[in-house]
């Protein structure tokens, strides 16, 4: 595999997809954003979207959501799966943002993991659709099958998967990185399902079926 594969996988990637370089979550600032994402594990944007279309126009602050009853707020987020969950630590979440980081989102990846249900990839989405900070690379499962099929990993562990886009990726492309990968998944290389006649990347692929041949 040639060197600037990488660099070239992103360069067309951004080319063909230059409108969804962002996440698809519907949000306003980073208080929205993290409320957003916290809700996003096992659900689709759609979803979390329906959800936070209300959501937002009753909760506005992190006060909001701390001084929420826990019942109601659990049945503001039912459109989405693990509602309960997700109600009790966006909850706890608002307050220790109020008490520990001044009412702020914090800003690195392990302050923000500190706060009840903010994984490594909840964190990654935040600091870079929120600030345009890039500590890291947000792997969802779209990810793990587009970097396995280009070879920039081999493995379905997101935390080794992450290292490994990390390393051979330059990081002037990480802020988009992830978002790219959901959309080349969503759209032609789908993982029950690969579409590789209508691919950008159909021509360098080591997985694709549509090479020219010759």
């Amino acid at each position: 595999m040639p060197s600037d594969f990488s660099e070239t996988v992103m360069k067309r990637l951004m080319k063909k997809y230059d409108d969804q370089r962002d996440t698809m979550l519907r949000f306003s600032g980073p208080t929205q954003l993290l409320v957003a994402t916290m809700l996003s594990p096992q659900c689709t944007d759609k979803q979390v979207n329906s959800v936070t279309e209300g959501l937002f126009e009753k909760y506005r602050t992190f006060k909001d959501y701390a001084n929420a009853d826990i019942e109601e707020l659990s049945a503001d987020l039912g459109g989405i799966n693990f509602y309960k969950t997700k109600a009790r630590h966006v909850k706890e979440s608002a307050s220790m943002i109020i008490e520990q980081f001044n009412g702020r989102v914090p800003k690195t990846i392990g302050e923000l993991m500190m706060l009840p249900g903010v994984g490594r990839k909840v964190a990654n989405v935040v600091l870079t659709n929120g600030f345009g900070i890039t500590e890291g690379i947000a792997i969802d499962t779209h990810c793990i099958t587009v970097a396995n099929r280009l070879r920039l990993a081999r493995t379905r562990r997101p935390e080794l998967i992450e290292k490994d886009l990390m390393r051979k990726i330059p990081k002037k492309y990480w802020l988009y990185v992830s978002n790219l990968f959901i959309t080349l998944g969503r759209d032609t290389c789908k993982a029950n399902k690969k579409e590789c006649a209508r691919c950008v990347l159909k021509d360098i692929c080591p997985s694709s079926n549509a090479k020219p041949s010759g």
